[in-house]
């Protein structure tokens, strides 16, 4: 049968009040008194509620992360970083998968405002005027992760996704590689489609190459995505020699698909991801990648949602990870 907080003051012979205060770090009692009290509550095991205890120091310690996907390994990366940091601060986290749905996510954002969350992290997806208006309007820290909106007054965390994805293609391209498929989200999405796709057309340009549009192939970020664009590429243009996915989901369906196709990687096709996730590490061969922290992405969104008090905008760096799936062809 579990205590309350009745049963903690009557044994420790204080006010219901004392023993409030005590729980919420307020002042108006002997250190004595702090000592028995702390004392009793252990002694019954009393565990103290925490919408209670907000409802005192105005802070229910919960974080509301909304999330575009739940499943996938970046998610789970930026997740545990972004937990890491929650819990040592003694912060809960609810994760809400709002599915690229507007409906779902304005409900999400209506869930969270009576939950009375402490802060939302905003991932990965682009603001509306909508939801950036509602999130204004609630007056609690927010912070935009792998996304961003000047126009509302949110701190922000990402890397640049479009010098990102001209380095990976740049890198191909010092590899002795023109002809270069790319394997990315939608040209609509002003997040990670257009930004890595205008990456990759810059450095075709910078290097005198032919920018041919039937070399871009979409997917949706997601493993099977990456599969059907590979096909596609490979069926209209058997002359490629590298391929650039902009996520490692979408890399290693390309690579499955190459394998099934008996086309040897990297000695007959190249390829190079974007993310840098456990995935990378273990494809087979392993894979060459746009090396993002995720996990220091979630680690430094969740500071700036706790610990800053102004407003920011933080660019983490890249880099290229080497590994085993990009050929050098220039010899």
């Amino acid at each position: 049968m579990s205590v309350n907080i009745q049963e903690v003051a009557k044994q420790a012979g204080v006010s219901i009040a004392t023993v409030s205060r005590i729980l919420n770090n307020l002042p108006g009692y002997s250190e004595k008194t702090r000592l028995k009290v702390e004392k009793t509550i252990a002694e019954l095991g009393y565990t103290p509620n925490a919408i209670a205890r907000g409802l005192v120091n105005k802070k229910t310690n919960v974080i509301g992360v909304l999330l575009p996907c739940v499943t996938g390994r970046f998610s789970n990366e930026l997740l545990r970083g972004i937990e890491r940091i929650a819990h040592s601060q003694g912060k809960s986290v609810i994760v809400c998968n709002t599915d690229h749905n507007g409906e779902r996510t304005m409900a999400y954002l209506k869930t969270l405002s009576e939950k009375r969350v402490d802060g939302i992290l905003y991932i990965s997806e682009w603001l509306t005027d909508e939801y950036g208006s509602y999130l204004k309007d609630l007056g609690i820290p927010v912070v935009l992760v792998a996304t961003h909106r000047n126009s509302f007054p949110f701190s922000s965390v990402k890397i640049d996704d479009a010098a990102a994805a001209e380095s990976a293609t740049r890198y191909l391209i010092a590899k002795g590689h023109a002809h270069i498929g790319l394997i990315t989200g939608s040209a609509s999405d002003r997040i990670a489609g257009k930004p890595r796709i205008d990456g990759y057309l810059k450095a075709l340009k910078e290097a005198s190459i032919e920018i041919d549009d039937s070399l871009i192939a979409y997917g949706d970020f997601h493993f099977f995505s990456g599969i059907t664009a590979m096909e596609k590429l490979y069926d209209t243009h058997p002359e490629l020699t590298a391929v650039f996915a902009t996520s490692d989901e979408m890399a290693l369906g390309a690579i499955a698909w190459l394998h099934k196709n008996n086309i040897r990687i990297p000695q007959q096709v190249s390829v190079i991801g974007y993310d840098d996730t456990l995935d990378a590490q273990i494809a087979f061969p392993s894979l060459t990648t746009i090396h993002q922290g995720i996990e220091e992405l979630g680690e430094t969104a969740m500071r700036l949602l706790t610990e800053e008090q102004s407003i920011q905008q933080i660019i983490l760096p890249h880099f290229v990870k080497e590994r085993d799936s990009v050929q050098d062809i220039r010899e």
